[in-house]
């Protein structure tokens, strides 16, 4: 189901001092209203039963306007990176130089990526590059945590999920955001840790807890910690 984000009168909820829309889903299976903020802040996301109506998802908002203001604290609107700016990668804080005339792929130098080529694109360019170090690297972390599980490793993917860090199909395709290629090393091993763990335990059953825990290389409730105070930091870089 699509999030509802298109209507002639699009909901919204004052939230301190910002005026935050509203994005409605209708879910078949859901028995109840729950809620969500947009990782960059953008907006409240709402899922409703099938009968629900429009209206509850503002009063339902509007009732927990506390809770919503101390989530929407927690997120800061997506900005390009340019000349300049920083990026974390791998939890380190890199300046951004660009210069024409330097090479067009980005390139780690000391404390500083740089990158060159048209200025426009630098931000596409970027995005392309760190991709492609989530997918080395996030490729390495679920190869060592499948010899630990004694499994041979699946496919990687990377996604662009707003909802879940990580994910498992049935079918035992991995899946893994790639902006987590900016957070600790500790974080992000322990999201695709997780994920392994599916590939034995497909719930979140204490066995999962217990696989999870001989897995991971340290105490689970660390990144589990940073991702839910500062998760939503890592989508301030980039749209």
């Amino acid at each position: 189901m699509e999030w509802l984000n298109a209507f002639s009168q699009r909901p919204e909820v004052e939230v301190g001092d910002r005026i935050v829309p509203i994005a409605i889903r209708r879910h078949p299976r859901a028995k109840r209203l729950t809620m969500r903020v947009a990782p960059d802040g953008s907006e409240i996301r709402v899922t409703l039963p099938r009968w629900g109506q429009s209206r509850e998802a503002t009063a339902f908002a509007k009732s927990r306007l506390g809770w919503l203001e101390k989530q929407l604290a927690l997120s800061a609107p997506a900005q390009e990176p340019r000349n300049g700016s920083t990026i974390p990668i791998m939890g380190r804080n890199f300046r951004i130089h660009w210069d024409r005339n330097f090479a067009r792929k980005p390139e780690l130098v000391d404390a500083c990526i740089r990158a060159g080529g048209p200025e426009d694109g630098l931000a596409a360019r970027l995005e392309r590059w760190l991709r492609a170090q989530a997918l080395e690297t996030m490729t390495r972390d679920l190869a060592h945590y499948c010899d630990r599980a004694a499994l041979d490793a699946p496919r990687l993917g990377l996604s662009r999920a707003q909802r879940r860090w990580g994910s498992c199909s049935t079918s035992g395709t991995v899946r893994v955001n790639w902006r987590l290629i900016m957070a600790p090393d500790h974080v992000r091993r322990s999201v695709v840790a997780h994920e392994v763990a599916h590939l034995v335990h497909f719930d979140h059953s204490p066995a999962f807890h217990n696989l999870l825990g001989e897995l991971y290389d340290g105490d689970i409730r660390i990144p589990d910690r940073w991702l839910k105070t500062k998760g939503r930091t890592l989508y301030s870089h980039f749209g």
